[in-house]
């Protein structure tokens, strides 16, 4: 492969390693006679899908448009190169494993903005006003809205608390005996002052 930087065909491959998903190979070369450094990525070659624009036009996929919009959207944010690469080969994976030929841009969109979601919420926010074309300071604040609606559910869901005594006091009485029992040994606490002799 040719040097991009002096043009010498002389270059060699010095390190070699498959990224995460194992859905590409990054190849780290040395040019022989500048001494530069750079990097390909090697990519199984996959049959052409064209994707079908809002205007019903169509175009061939083109990684580096969602790349693009990542690049503009991730400004500034933590979020590193080899985040958005894998990023993107996710939504590969997912196009070209369904084995269309044809996809929308919106559904594109939808994959790029529901992985975005997980790995950077102001990134997607951003993404997402370009994308769905907010033209409002409302549309923004829906938006954000709806985020930490989820985040609120999340994290309900993520931190569980231990139930109440009294609640557990409740399910005692109504439970059979035995297990009534069992709980009133997890929790002495719960007893009548009249069960233990108070």
């Amino acid at each position: 492969m040719k040097c991009p930087y002096c043009g010498a065909e002389d270059t060699r491959v010095i390190d070699s390693r498959p990224n995460e998903d194992n859905t590409a190979t990054r190849r780290r070369r040395l040019c022989e006679k500048c001494g530069r450094r750079f990097t390909t990525w090697e990519r199984a070659e996959m049959y052409p899908v064209m994707v079908i624009k809002k205007d019903q036009s169509r175009e061939p996929y083109n990684r580096d448009k969602i790349r693009q919009g990542l690049v503009a959207a991730c400004h500034k944010r933590p979020v590193s190169a080899e985040q958005m690469d894998r990023l993107i080969d996710e939504v590969e994976t997912e196009i070209f494993a369904s084995g269309i030929s044809e996809v929308k841009s919106t559904d594109i969109g939808e994959l790029v903005m529901d992985k975005l979601r997980r790995l950077d919420k102001v990134a997607y926010v951003r993404f997402a006003s370009v994308y769905r074309s907010f033209t409002d300071v409302d549309t923004f604040a829906r938006e954000l809205k709806q985020l930490q609606r989820e985040d609120t559910v999340q994290g309900e869901d993520i931190d569980q608390k231990p139930r109440k005594a009294a609640d557990q006091q409740e399910e005692a009485e109504n439970l059979p005996e035995k297990e009534a029992g069992r709980l009133q040994k997890e929790n002495p606490e719960n007893l009548r002052p009249e069960e233990t002799g108070k």
